[in-house]
């Protein structure tokens, strides 16, 4: 992608993407009930209000729309067992078709093509097996064919067999592996939760609607492209690995009637802004179902969304660099300080911010 607004050469470094960030603001364990979690309310330019999730009916307007990433995060974390009986660790990242997966692998360096993993409680007699297709250089995994031994699906599998991965900063956790899903998951596929959502209840939602605050969906599932770390020094060398989505004609319906009408589009988190704008890359959005790989950074010129709900995320991340391009990297990282100061929550289970149109570059 090639930026739209000039920048100085300073955006394009990653480090001017770092911030010093307390371990104990990790967030470990999310707040109950969901909408309780704090939200940061950046309301224009230069200003910005401290508030609860909940208080979002009073942020919004009538005829806003939500857009809301209804993936599910499926138990992407397996043991096995080669058949000499070495234990094996198996973290799914991607559906390729056909009981095809991309994962990583541990240890991995002695499975090559061909190598067999076992899963079950019995090893001699495994539940499901996968066969090592390939070496993926990208992410440094392998690409498994997994083979059920009954008549058992291989989703029904994952469930009974794996369990739901969470990232690797949290360390200490109470959390129940429902609260690392939204209460609107629904499509399975993701390995990491769309984190922003997870702040919502069906209460909430109630009260959204009753106030004329729209809600539609789109699917992506969140892989290896959300976490994998930007290294390059020059972030425009950067490459995003490919995911999967898909922005239905109903939604594309949705948002233009709600634009048509003076209403505003608010994505609930990073997942939904990469849909979007990687379906209107032709220009306007279209109904699209594939693969996108859009990196958004500061000088990218936004073409769908109208604003943002969004938790606090890592250092020298993409997803920091989506929101810079959204209302500068220098107010965001002067936000994130703001945040740390008033001891707001960080990551997955942490708190959110709001970004609401009046705040957004270039409007």
């Amino acid at each position: 992608m090639s930026p739209e607004i000039p920048c100085s050469p300073f955006e394009y470094s990653l480090a001017a993407y770092q911030y010093s960030l307390p371990p104990d603001k990790i967030a470990q364990t999310p707040v109950t009930p969901r909408d309780a979690s704090r939200l940061l309310v950046v309301d224009s330019a230069t200003t910005h209000r401290h508030h609860r999730f909940r208080d979002l009916p009073t942020l919004l307007q009538p005829g806003d729309l939500l857009v809301l990433n209804d993936t599910r995060v499926i138990p992407a974390r397996l043991l096995g067992y080669k058949p000499s009986g070495a234990q094996v660790e198996v973290f799914l990242l991607e559906d390729q078709g056909d009981n095809r997966w991309l994962a990583l692998v541990r240890p991995g360096r002695r499975l090559k093509p061909g190598a067999t993993i076992h899963f079950g409680p019995n090893p001699d007699q495994p539940d499901l097996v996968a066969q090592v297709l390939d070496t993926d250089p990208d992410t440094s995994g392998r690409l498994l064919k997994f083979e059920p031994q009954s008549g058992e699906l291989l989703f029904a599998l994952f469930e009974r067999l794996g369990e739901v991965p969470l990232p690797p900063y949290i360390t200490d956790t109470a959390a129940s592996p429902d609260q690392y899903q939204t209460v609107y998951a629904e499509a399975p596929g993701a390995v990491a939760a769309p984190t922003a959502g997870l702040h919502f209840t069906p209460e909430l939602f109630e009260r959204l609607e009753e106030l004329g605050v729209g809600r539609s969906r789109i699917t992506l599932h969140v892989g290896v492209g959300t976490f994998r770390p930007v290294e390059a020094e020059n972030i425009l060398d950067h490459k995003m690995h490919g995911e999967w989505i898909d922005v239905s004609a109903e939604t594309v319906a949705q948002i233009n009637a709600t634009k048509a009408r003076g209403g505003r589009v608010i994505a609930v988190g990073t997942t939904v802004v990469r849909a979007l704008e990687g379906a209107a890359q032709g220009g306007e959005l279209q109904p699209y179902q594939g693969k996108v790989n859009l990196f958004i950074y500061p000088g990218y010129r936004y073409r769908v969304i109208d604003g943002l709900i969004t938790n606090f995320h890592l250092p020298g991340s993409s997803l920091m660099m989506l929101v810079s391009a959204l209302i500068g990297r220098e107010r965001l990282l002067a936000l994130y300080e703001t945040a740390i100061e008033q001891d707001y929550r960080f990551y997955s289970f942490g708190d959110a911010m709001l970004i609401l149109p009046e705040a957004v570059q270039g409007r």
